[in-house]
């Protein structure tokens, strides 16, 4: 379409278009076929599809979107294509699920593998950094599962599929507090350890008065009394 042939209050183009009208009835039709395409693709790559996707998966679904958003908008595009860009995904999709099954080297390749984000109550700064992962996205999901004690975390993985798993201490622990430093009142409410300072960074906790110097596994220097719980 040229410029001068686009006009602000041609409203006829802006909500039809250019598509004669008897492509909307042929456009019902094809949303039909379309949405039979999608729900069998989508009942052959598995359960999978339905839950939290991996990688390979959303890719999967992307694709498969993308081809059928031409076929359902455009009155020159077939549907045919549609159906062979379903069937070579679906395969495509299926091989890998099954390498993966058959070899975890493939699996890791393909798929990724899950970080470590806290060990023994302490942040693993390098893993975080690696996943590119922010010290309060991984605060916030502490406090989504009710931890307010770093401490108390035994180990934080970051799994294949984006989610997180968290195992827990079941006896009370010393930590880092997980609350945002702005909430004072909150913070000032928790029981706190005596002669304990958490390394704000890294989780870190030094027995005695208050430290000066940096710590001694991320080398940053910010203290704060660490809490029990």
């Amino acid at each position: 379409m040229k410029p001068e042939e686009i006009h602000l209050g041609d409203w006829a183009r802006i909500f039809i278009g250019e598509n004669p009208p008897a492509f909307f009835m042929e456009a019902l039709f094809r949303i039909a076929l379309i949405y039979i395409i999608l729900m069998v693709s989508m009942r052959i790559m598995g359960k999978r599809m339905g839950s939290l996707l991996t990688r390979n998966e959303m890719i999967a679904l992307i694709c498969l979107a993308a081809a059928n958003g031409v076929a359902l908008q455009s009155p020159e595009r077939g549907i045919l294509p549609v159906i062979i860009i379903a069937v070579v995904i679906i395969s495509f999709q299926k091989y890998i699920a099954w390498r993966a099954m058959k070899s975890t080297k493939f699996e890791s390749l393909v798929l990724d593998d899950m970080d470590l984000l806290v060990k023994d109550g302490y942040l693993q700064l390098d893993k975080m950094e690696q996943t590119r992962l922010t010290r309060e996205r991984l605060m916030a999901e502490f406090r989504h599962n009710g931890i307010n004690n770093l401490g108390r975390v035994q180990r934080a993985y970051l799994e294949a599929n984006g989610k997180f798993s968290i195992l827990q201490y079941s006896d009370e622990k010393i930590g880092l507090s997980t609350l945002p430093t702005w909430d004072k009142d909150f913070q000032d409410s928790l029981p706190k350890a005596p002669a304990n300072y958490a390394c704000r960074s890294c989780g870190n906790i030094v027995k005695g008065p208050k430290p000066t110097e940096e710590c001694d596994r991320c080398h940053h220097q910010d203290w704060e009394e660490a809490i029990i719980t």
